[in-house]
Protein backbone atom coordinates (compact mmCIF):
# COMPACT_ATOMS: atom_id res chain seq x y z
CA UNK A 1 0.00 0.00 0.00
CA UNK A 2 2.86 2.39 0.82
CA UNK A 3 4.39 1.80 -2.60
CA UNK A 4 1.14 2.66 -4.33
CA UNK A 5 0.82 5.90 -2.38
CA UNK A 6 4.40 6.87 -3.14
CA UNK A 7 3.88 6.20 -6.84
CA UNK A 8 0.60 8.11 -6.92
CA UNK A 9 2.17 11.22 -5.36
CA UNK A 10 4.29 11.63 -8.48
CA UNK A 11 1.29 11.79 -10.80
CA UNK A 12 -0.01 15.18 -11.88
CA UNK A 13 -3.51 15.73 -13.24
CA UNK A 14 -2.44 15.30 -16.88
CA UNK A 15 -0.90 11.93 -16.07
CA UNK A 16 -4.01 10.85 -14.18
CA UNK A 17 -6.24 11.93 -17.07
CA UNK A 18 -4.10 9.97 -19.50
CA UNK A 19 -4.37 6.83 -17.35
CA UNK A 20 -8.11 7.26 -17.10
CA UNK A 21 -8.57 7.80 -20.84
CA UNK A 22 -6.43 4.73 -21.56
CA UNK A 23 -8.63 2.75 -19.16
CA UNK A 24 -11.79 3.76 -21.03
CA UNK A 25 -10.11 3.09 -24.38
CA UNK A 26 -9.04 -0.44 -23.42
CA UNK A 27 -12.45 -1.15 -21.91
CA UNK A 28 -14.17 -0.10 -25.13
CA UNK A 29 -11.67 -2.04 -27.24
CA UNK A 30 -12.38 -5.32 -25.45
CA UNK A 31 -16.09 -4.77 -24.72
CA UNK A 32 -18.61 -7.46 -25.62
CA UNK A 33 -21.64 -5.32 -24.74
CA UNK A 34 -22.53 -1.70 -24.14
CA UNK A 35 -23.04 -2.11 -20.38
CA UNK A 36 -22.47 -4.78 -17.80
CA UNK A 37 -19.34 -6.50 -16.53
CA UNK A 38 -17.68 -6.49 -19.97
CA UNK A 39 -19.43 -3.41 -21.29
CA UNK A 40 -17.82 -0.38 -22.88
CA UNK A 41 -19.65 1.83 -20.37
CA UNK A 42 -18.86 1.65 -16.67
CA UNK A 43 -20.44 2.80 -13.41
CA UNK A 44 -18.56 5.31 -11.27
CA UNK A 45 -18.18 2.78 -8.45
CA UNK A 46 -16.53 0.27 -10.78
CA UNK A 47 -14.38 2.99 -12.35
CA UNK A 48 -13.04 4.11 -8.99
CA UNK A 49 -12.46 0.54 -7.84
CA UNK A 50 -10.57 -0.42 -11.01
CA UNK A 51 -8.38 2.69 -11.05
CA UNK A 52 -7.53 2.28 -7.38
CA UNK A 53 -6.53 -1.34 -8.02
CA UNK A 54 -4.62 -0.61 -11.23
CA UNK A 55 -2.96 2.69 -10.40
CA UNK A 56 -3.62 3.48 -6.76
CA UNK A 57 -5.79 6.49 -7.63
CA UNK A 58 -7.92 8.04 -4.93
CA UNK A 59 -11.65 8.51 -5.30
CA UNK A 60 -11.29 12.30 -5.34
CA UNK A 61 -8.65 12.14 -8.07
CA UNK A 62 -10.88 9.99 -10.25
CA UNK A 63 -13.96 12.16 -9.72
CA UNK A 64 -12.30 15.52 -10.38
CA UNK A 65 -10.44 14.34 -13.47
CA UNK A 66 -13.51 12.54 -14.79
CA UNK A 67 -15.30 15.89 -14.68
CA UNK A 68 -12.49 17.41 -16.73
CA UNK A 69 -12.49 14.60 -19.31
CA UNK A 70 -16.26 14.96 -19.72
CA UNK A 71 -16.05 18.73 -20.17
CA UNK A 72 -13.40 18.27 -22.87
CA UNK A 73 -15.54 15.74 -24.73
CA UNK A 74 -13.23 12.73 -24.25
CA UNK A 75 -15.74 10.90 -22.02
CA UNK A 76 -19.55 11.01 -22.03
CA UNK A 77 -22.10 10.12 -19.34
CA UNK A 78 -24.99 7.80 -20.18
CA UNK A 79 -28.12 7.63 -18.02
CA UNK A 80 -30.09 4.39 -17.90
CA UNK A 81 -33.58 4.94 -16.61
CA UNK A 82 -35.86 2.24 -15.27
CA UNK A 83 -38.78 1.83 -12.90
CA UNK A 84 -38.59 -0.04 -9.61
CA UNK A 85 -41.72 -1.45 -7.96
CA UNK A 86 -41.70 -1.43 -4.16
CA UNK A 87 -43.26 -4.24 -2.03
CA UNK A 88 -46.17 -1.85 -1.44
CA UNK A 89 -46.82 -1.64 -5.18
CA UNK A 90 -45.47 1.86 -5.69
CA UNK A 91 -43.43 2.53 -8.85
CA UNK A 92 -40.32 4.61 -8.27
CA UNK A 93 -38.17 5.90 -11.16
CA UNK A 94 -34.49 4.97 -10.89
CA UNK A 95 -31.54 6.31 -12.88
CA UNK A 96 -28.15 4.64 -13.14
CA UNK A 97 -25.29 6.65 -14.65
CA UNK A 98 -22.55 5.07 -16.77
CA UNK A 99 -19.49 6.56 -18.46
CA UNK A 100 -17.80 5.64 -21.73
CA UNK A 101 -15.19 6.98 -24.12
CA UNK A 102 -16.34 9.12 -27.05
CA UNK A 103 -15.19 9.05 -30.67
CA UNK A 104 -13.16 12.14 -29.86
CA UNK A 105 -11.52 10.27 -26.98
CA UNK A 106 -10.66 7.33 -29.24
CA UNK A 107 -9.16 9.71 -31.81
CA UNK A 108 -7.13 11.31 -29.01
CA UNK A 109 -5.40 7.96 -28.51
CA UNK A 110 -5.38 6.44 -32.00
CA UNK A 111 -5.05 9.65 -33.97
CA UNK A 112 -7.56 10.83 -36.60
CA UNK A 113 -8.74 8.22 -39.11
CA UNK A 114 -10.82 7.98 -42.26
CA UNK A 115 -14.08 8.60 -40.39
CA UNK A 116 -12.84 11.43 -38.16
CA UNK A 117 -14.73 14.70 -38.54
CA UNK A 118 -12.40 17.45 -39.80
CA UNK A 119 -11.19 19.42 -36.79
CA UNK A 120 -12.04 22.84 -38.22
CA UNK A 121 -15.28 21.94 -39.97
CA UNK A 122 -17.63 24.91 -39.87
CA UNK A 123 -14.81 27.44 -39.39
CA UNK A 124 -13.84 29.83 -42.18
CA UNK A 125 -10.11 29.15 -42.20
CA UNK A 126 -9.46 31.73 -44.91
CA UNK A 127 -10.85 34.45 -42.66
CA UNK A 128 -8.10 33.70 -40.12
CA UNK A 129 -5.36 34.35 -42.65
CA UNK A 130 -3.78 30.96 -41.90
CA UNK A 131 -2.77 28.27 -44.35
CA UNK A 132 -3.93 25.01 -42.80
CA UNK A 133 -2.69 21.71 -44.24
CA UNK A 134 -3.75 18.13 -43.53
CA UNK A 135 -1.01 15.67 -42.61
CA UNK A 136 -0.86 12.00 -43.53
CA UNK A 137 -2.43 10.98 -40.22
CA UNK A 138 -5.38 13.33 -40.71
CA UNK A 139 -4.21 16.02 -38.28
CA UNK A 140 -4.47 19.61 -39.50
CA UNK A 141 -1.71 22.11 -38.72
CA UNK A 142 -0.44 25.52 -39.75
CA UNK A 143 1.54 25.13 -43.00
CA UNK A 144 4.51 27.04 -41.58
CA UNK A 145 5.12 24.10 -39.21
CA UNK A 146 4.85 21.40 -41.90
CA UNK A 147 8.39 20.03 -41.45
CA UNK A 148 7.83 19.40 -37.74
CA UNK A 149 4.34 18.04 -38.36
CA UNK A 150 5.53 15.56 -40.98
CA UNK A 151 8.40 14.39 -38.76
CA UNK A 152 5.95 13.78 -35.92
CA UNK A 153 3.73 11.71 -38.24
CA UNK A 154 6.77 9.66 -39.21
CA UNK A 155 7.53 8.97 -35.56
CA UNK A 156 3.89 8.17 -34.81
CA UNK A 157 3.69 5.58 -37.59
CA UNK A 158 6.97 4.00 -36.47
CA UNK A 159 5.67 3.74 -32.91
CA UNK A 160 2.41 2.12 -34.03
CA UNK A 161 4.29 -0.49 -36.07
CA UNK A 162 6.89 -1.22 -33.39
CA UNK A 163 6.97 -4.26 -31.14
CA UNK A 164 6.55 -2.35 -27.89
CA UNK A 165 3.87 -2.44 -25.15
CA UNK A 166 0.50 -1.09 -26.28
CA UNK A 167 0.31 1.18 -23.25
CA UNK A 168 3.58 2.84 -24.31
CA UNK A 169 2.20 3.32 -27.82
CA UNK A 170 -0.92 4.99 -26.45
CA UNK A 171 1.07 7.36 -24.24
CA UNK A 172 3.49 8.39 -26.98
CA UNK A 173 0.85 8.81 -29.68
CA UNK A 174 -1.31 10.89 -27.30
CA UNK A 175 1.59 13.26 -26.62
CA UNK A 176 2.36 13.54 -30.34
CA UNK A 177 -1.25 14.53 -30.96
CA UNK A 178 -0.94 17.14 -28.21
CA UNK A 179 1.93 18.78 -30.07
CA UNK A 180 0.13 18.58 -33.41
CA UNK A 181 -2.90 20.26 -31.86
CA UNK A 182 -0.70 23.16 -30.85
CA UNK A 183 0.75 23.38 -34.36
CA UNK A 184 -2.67 24.42 -35.67
CA UNK A 185 -2.21 27.73 -33.83
CA UNK A 186 -0.27 30.73 -35.19
CA UNK A 187 1.67 30.76 -31.90
CA UNK A 188 1.87 27.33 -30.21
CA UNK A 189 2.18 27.23 -26.42
CA UNK A 190 5.82 26.77 -25.44
CA UNK A 191 4.84 25.29 -22.08
CA UNK A 192 2.62 22.60 -23.62
CA UNK A 193 5.11 21.78 -26.39
CA UNK A 194 8.00 21.50 -23.94
CA UNK A 195 6.12 19.22 -21.52
CA UNK A 196 4.83 16.93 -24.28
CA UNK A 197 8.15 16.77 -26.13
CA UNK A 198 10.15 15.91 -23.02
CA UNK A 199 7.90 12.90 -22.45
CA UNK A 200 8.04 11.84 -26.12
CA UNK A 201 11.78 12.34 -26.36
CA UNK A 202 12.51 10.13 -23.35
CA UNK A 203 9.99 7.42 -24.28
CA UNK A 204 10.83 7.28 -27.99
CA UNK A 205 14.57 7.20 -27.35
CA UNK A 206 14.14 4.41 -24.82
CA UNK A 207 12.44 2.31 -27.49
CA UNK A 208 15.17 2.90 -30.05
CA UNK A 209 13.75 5.72 -32.19
CA UNK A 210 16.98 7.72 -31.82
CA UNK A 211 17.25 9.00 -35.39
CA UNK A 212 13.64 10.21 -35.47
CA UNK A 213 14.04 11.90 -32.10
CA UNK A 214 17.10 13.77 -33.39
CA UNK A 215 15.25 14.74 -36.57
CA UNK A 216 12.31 16.18 -34.64
CA UNK A 217 14.60 17.92 -32.14
CA UNK A 218 15.98 20.06 -34.96
CA UNK A 219 12.51 21.31 -35.91
CA UNK A 220 11.00 21.65 -32.43
CA UNK A 221 14.07 23.29 -30.90
CA UNK A 222 13.07 26.78 -32.03
CA UNK A 223 9.88 26.55 -29.94
CA UNK A 224 11.68 25.54 -26.76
Amino acid sequence: MALKKEKNQKLNNDQIRKLMLEYFYERNKHATSSMGKKGSAVKISCLKSDLKRLHGLKSQEVQSNLTYLISQGWIEPIELEKQVRTPQGMIIPSTTKYYQITAQGIDKIEGPGEFTMPRFQGINIQATGQNIITLGDGNQINAQFSDLGKALVELKEAIKAADIPETDKISLVSDIDTIQSQLAKPSPSRTILKAAWETIEAGAAAHGFISLVKKISVFIGKFL
